[in-house]
């Protein structure tokens, strides 16, 4: 559903991201782990089309990003570190909005459901998003990914700031998503967050991809461990 081929991004002398080759399948959460700078927020940009890779190429379900940057829209969501919502707004009409700029006409009802199964609580659906907090954001977010019906997720640093709650009901929820087929690229700091969640981690160091692992073959420690000898 992802997929990279030599992609690289370079900023005069400076190279962002060398050489990236990644797939990422349907119902599968990749995670990116490294310090800032190390290439995550390149390689999701260089998906979301907002940047134009030097070399190699960006494709989401066999289409390249930078050839056909609207059509890859309707496969996709990006949930950003700081949601960008409109705060004047309730969280139902924030869903409402972006869905019907995506083409999908909701009734109330369905985007309650939509917001309820994201994990908000319905008391804060009539609520403007000037009020809520960052979880509470990342929830509306959420909402609209599954609005979209996206096939593909995007997430650059979605629990920073998040308290112990909040991260772990968004752990959940992108679990969910995942299971129903949604492909999903995460870049975070968070390594016992990106080992309880992924399929597969990628520790990223300079721009470039250092290592692969499969969560399930490595314990949180030995993650962190292995993290730290490599950053």
């Amino acid at each position: 559903m992802l997929e990279a081929k030599n992609l690289t991004k370079r900023y005069g002398s400076h190279t962002a991201l060398n050489s990236l080759n990644l797939k990422i399948q349907p119902g599968e959460i990749f995670a990116l782990l490294g310090q800032n700078g190390a290439g995550k927020t390149t390689t999701i940009n260089l998906f979301l089309g907002f940047t134009e890779p030097t070399e190699g190429t960006a494709s989401i379900n066999g289409i390249s990003v930078a050839e056909h940057p609207q059509e890859i829209k309707k496969y996709l969501a990006y949930i950003p570190e700081t949601v960008m919502l409109y705060p004047n707004l309730t969280g139902l009409e924030n869903l409402e909005y972006f869905s019907s700029l995506a083409g999908f006409d909701y009734s109330k009802k369905e985007l309650g459901e939509l917001l309820a199964t994201a994990g908000l609580q319905s008391q804060a659906f009539g609520q403007r998003l000037a009020g809520y907090s960052k979880g509470m954001r990342q929830k509306v977010g959420i909402a609209i990914a599954v609005a979209k019906k996206a096939k593909v997720l995007l997430l650059d640093e979605p629990t920073s700031g998040l308290d112990p709650k909040a991260s772990n009901e968004f752990s959940r929820t992108i679990r969910s998503l995942a299971e129903n087929g949604t492909a999903i690229l995460m870049a975070t700091h968070d390594i016992f967050r990106a080992k309880e969640v992924a399929n597969r981690i990628g520790i990223m160091k300079e721009g470039n991809m250092q290592s692969v692992i499969d969560a399930s073959s490595i314990s949180a420690n030995e993650l962190e461990s292995l993290y730290l000898k490599t950053v």
